[in-house]
């Protein structure tokens, strides 16, 4: 390009600037963005009241926030009628609880779950969010106690004990190791006695992981939501970003930011609710449950066998075998089915669920021809029998044990056998 050409070209270039100047220098300044106010100063439209359905609630020991609401008897969560829940009978929890909560009926139970400023717990801890449910004609009935800031602490725990006052059984989701004593660290800190002493709990995680930890990959509260009552969550906040919301909420006051929390927390409540008319009827009576899935059947017998009820848990080890089960747990099944049967004496069914371990590999092998070796030798004095097992089972996996009862049997072997005289 010559130098005359890029002179013409950058002329060109200046026209059309000035013609934007010129064009614009007529217009109004833009409207400067204001500075965001100070937490005291912003309009009352960042309560929230605006946000959310609910009241100022004052109280002796001062003001917080509550928020109600009402699942209609007539409505679904997932699988679960909302209905069913007020049919649930009385002695439901019984065989859950150990016995502990006996002749209760469900609108005595009371459903809680706490979001709190942390996970790790510990003084420093709140609890600025606590939510009940219960069980009505009506419906399933939540309320939420919300601290708008830490000054509201003690009004939300004073209706909290006014309000548990009217339930005789407490229901929660790893509540005993988290909700429960985080809540009784708040209430002496602030000078208060807890409410939960003259409460029976219920914490269902340990009934659920029972049931179905052999399954799932997880018994979080929200998978079981999905797995079990086929509920799929859209925009849920993830429990771990909860402190997190709460806080820029306090710096904000902006409560369109919690609005989120009240959801996740009432669908956690309205869960546990459902879960509990599901898992405690399968422990109330396990030989008729409505469980169907192999994994399930096994979760229900080990909790039979650690209570001592051996027919009933070799009863659900027998049908899971029968079912598509994985075979890391059918053989595991098998050989505690085995065990069982051994236990009670009947040799027969030992036997024949030895021999099946026997036959293939699989990591219960050795330990079933060991068995097997045992029962020749000590039940039928097949000392022959009793040898091939004990060999079969050494070259599987030596052990001292091993090696000795081979060297005593082949001794029996060794010996001549004398004929009776006639």
């Amino acid at each position: 390009m010559s130098p005359n050409d890029l002179q013409q070209q950058l002329a060109i270039l200046r026209r059309r600037i000035a013609r934007i100047d010129r064009k614009y220098a007529s217009a109004p300044p833009p409207a400067a963005v204001p500075a965001p106010r100070p937490a005291d100063e912003r309009p009352e439209r960042y309560g929230v009241e605006e946000y959310l359905n609910g009241e100022e609630v004052t109280t002796p020991a001062g003001t917080h926030y509550e928020v109600s609401r009402l699942w209609e008897r007539h409505r679904r969560h997932g699988s679960m009628d909302i209905s069913e829940l007020a049919e649930l009978p009385p002695d439901l929890l019984e065989a859950i609880s150990g016995g502990e909560i006996r002749n209760s009926p469900p609108e005595r139970w009371v459903f809680l779950d706490t979001e709190t400023t942390g996970l790790a717990g510990g003084t420093g801890t709140y609890a600025f969010l606590v939510g009940v449910g219960h069980i009505t004609p009506e419906g399933f009935r939540l309320k939420q106690f919300f601290m708008r800031d830490y000054g509201e602490e003690a009004s939300l725990l004073y209706a909290l004990n006014e309000f548990l006052s009217r339930f005789d059984v407490l229901v929660t989701y790893n509540g005993k190791t988290y909700d429960q004593p985080l809540l009784e660290t708040r209430y002496r800190m602030a000078r208060s006695k807890p409410p939960f002493a003259r409460l029976r709990h219920l914490d269902l995680l340990h009934g659920a992981r029972r049931l179905w930890k052999l399954r799932f990959e997880s018994c979080r509260l929200v998978e079981l939501e999905t797995q079990v009552l086929g509920v799929e969550r859209q925009g849920d906040l993830p429990g771990e970003m909860i402190p997190h919301v709460y806080f820029e909420y306090l710096r904000t006051r902006e409560a369109f930011r919690v609005a989120p929390i009240f959801h996740h927390n009432g669908l956690d409540i309205l869960t546990l609710a459902c879960l509990t008319g599901i898992v405690p009827r399968a422990f109330s009576s396990p030989s008729n449950a409505p469980v169907h899935h192999g994994a399930d059947l096994v979760g229900l017998g080990r909790w039979l066998r650690a209570m001592e009820r051996y027919e009933e848990a070799i009863q659900l080890f027998r049908r899971a075998i029968e079912l598509n089960i994985s075979d890391e747990l059918l053989f595991r099944t098998m050989w505690d089915a085995a065990l069982l049967e051994k236990k009670l004496g009947r040799s027969s069914g030992a036997l024949a669920l030895f021999s099946d371990l026997a036959a293939e590999r699989n990591p219960y092998r050795a330990a079933a021809l060991e068995e097997l070796a045992k029962h020749y030798e000590h039940r039928e004095r097949n000392y022959e029998m009793a040898l091939e097992m004990t060999r079969a089972a050494l070259a599987l996996g030596e052990t001292g044990a091993l090696r000795h009862r081979e060297t005593r049997l082949a001794s029996h072997v060794a010996k001549p056998r004398t004929r009776p005289l006639l």
